[in-house]
């Protein structure tokens, strides 16, 4: 790594002996500050409010925008921590580094093997929803579901494959598509409340919430209870941290991207669901149509509803399109400390990180066997295991913000001057929240309890895991010596 990426963001040299990761090495600074702050709004405005906002909806009524406001209070408390660790030391390796750094290896090794299972999760339901919603046209009715997301998938493999900025420019125009398709919606939305144009028989309007049971018409416990799904909706903010990697002056271009986040969330997610909910009874939105789509069928706007669709889709590829990018990442730091199969830190010559990106690849191949076998399920299945991957990676993240913090209390390092504010205080609440959500998933019932009680055998895989890698370990992982081993 390079001294000039070692620069902290208050212009002060970086201590001596600072942690320098071996996985830095051999990117290209290729992401320009318009790919950053796409990459930004893409990973806050997912699959999760396009595809997953229709059945909280139908099970939670208007209170979904609660739910929706609170994670997503979370989710930037998460991302502001990472962000300043990214100014403390920009790394591709991203909190996975940063674990290496604080933690040592096992916190590394459990950290980025966690954030594989999120991403290869998701990746499944990405694709899921790809198959899901190509059927909306008649055309694709007869297409097997594993047939269109096998060819999804070999889309996006393409793309990461190529190149760093062939990922930025394909997330750049995604990020375009989905906010420009949100803000196209809400002024039709808007403009539907002012003129009281009747949509589907009713009356846009407050009345819509008040008159149908009020913000919790169903109470507050199945807004609690879909919060696992909400935290999904939001699992690619931290990406934009893996990004920071392949960008030259992080410093300058992060806290602005990261700062923004908050206000998307406010006006594209908690918005929406309001604006939702004023156009339609909260009955009538449900799980197999995105609630756009629901809303602007039954307007009677020409093909409204399609172009909708199109934009979900873009959704759903761009969340795919993520997965692999960042796991290629993840998954070369921890190679080249001896924590990852070795291939996974093979690098082309384009400077594409390709074995991690394959392997990633791989275990997305079998969700398009879960496609095959339970194409009605498969979302719902990998959901659950997507949130407690997402509740592990975040919790991580937090932790190792809060060791650092302790290190700058002890003089060993300094704070750059973009911070997380309240610590220890914010990083002990967001744990303890992110926590509770696994408490909510067992109180769930079905398939969440269940996946919650898969949890040991996650545990239990990660500790054969890490006996089988760490005689592959070097002395000194990643720069300073691992004092990890046993």
């Amino acid at each position: 790594m390079s001294e000039a990426s070692l620069t902290r963001a208050d212009g002060e040299e970086p201590t001596k002996g600072a942690h320098v990761d071996a996985g830095d090495a051999g990117y290209s600074k290729s992401l320009k500050p318009r790919h950053i702050n796409m990459i930004a709004i893409g990973g806050a405005i997912g699959t999760g409010l396009f595809l997953g906002a229709g059945g909280r909806l139908h099970t939670a009524g208007p209170s979904l925008f609660v739910a929706y406001a609170l994670c997503g209070l979370f989710a930037f408390l998460v991302v502001r921590a990472l962000g300043e660790l990214v100014l403390h030391r920009p790394s591709s390796g991203a909190f996975v580094s940063y674990a290496r750094e604080f933690m040592g290896e096992k916190g590394a090794y459990t950290a980025g093997w966690m954030y594989f299972l999120n991403w290869v999760t998701t990746g499944i339901a990405d694709i899921t929803a790809v198959a899901t919603y190509t059927h909306y046209w008649g055309m694709f009715s007869n297409v097997p579901h594993w047939v269109i997301a096998l060819v999804a998938l070999a889309v996006v493999l393409a793309v990461n494959l190529i190149s760093v900025r062939i990922f930025g420019e394909m997330e750049f125009w995604f990020a375009i598509i989905k906010v420009g398709a949100l803000v196209v919606f809400m002024g039709i939305g808007i403009f539907l409340l002012v003129t009281q144009h009747q949509v589907d028989g009713h009356t846009p309007g407050p009345a819509l919430i008040t008159d149908n049971g009020g913000v919790f018409p169903n109470g507050v416990v199945p807004m609690l209870l879909i919060i696992q799904g909400v935290i999904f909706a939001y699992a690619a903010v931290e990406l934009v941290g893996v990004a920071a990697g392949e960008t030259e002056n992080p410093e300058r271009i992060l806290p602005k991207a990261i700062n923004s986040i908050m206000w998307r969330v406010a006006v594209f997610y908690v918005g929406s669901v309001i604006l939702l909910s004023m156009l339609l009874p909260w009955e009538a939105f449900g799980a197999s149509e995105s609630p756009f789509v629901t809303v602007l069928s039954k307007v009677g706007v020409p093909a409204a509803g399609g172009v909708m669709n199109l934009v979900v889709l873009t959704a759903a590829m761009s969340s795919l399109n993520s997965g692999l990018y960042s796991t290629g990442r993840i998954l070369r730091s921890m190679a080249l400390s001896g924590s990852a199969p070795r291939f996974t830190g093979l690098m082309s010559r384009s400077q594409v990180p390709y074995g991690g990106i394959l392997l990633t690849t791989g275990f997305c191949v079998a969700g398009v066997g879960l496609n095959f076998v339970v194409p009605a399920d498969a979302f719902e299945i990998v959901l659950n295991l997507a949130a407690i991957a997402v509740v592990c990676t975040w919790s991580m993240i937090m932790l190792c913000h809060l060791l650092f913090w302790r290190k700058t209390q002890e003089g060993v390092l300094s704070r750059p001057g973009y911070r997380l504010p309240g610590s220890p205080y914010t990083e002990i609440v967001t744990i303890a929240f992110l926590l509770s959500v696994l408490g909510l998933m067992y109180a769930d019932g079905g398939a969440a309890r269940t996946t919650v009680l898969c949890t040991p055998v996650i545990a239990i895989a990660l500790v054969i895991g890490w006996f089988r890698v760490r005689r592959n370990l070097p002395v000194t992982a990643g720069g300073p010596a691992d004092h990890s081993r046993p």
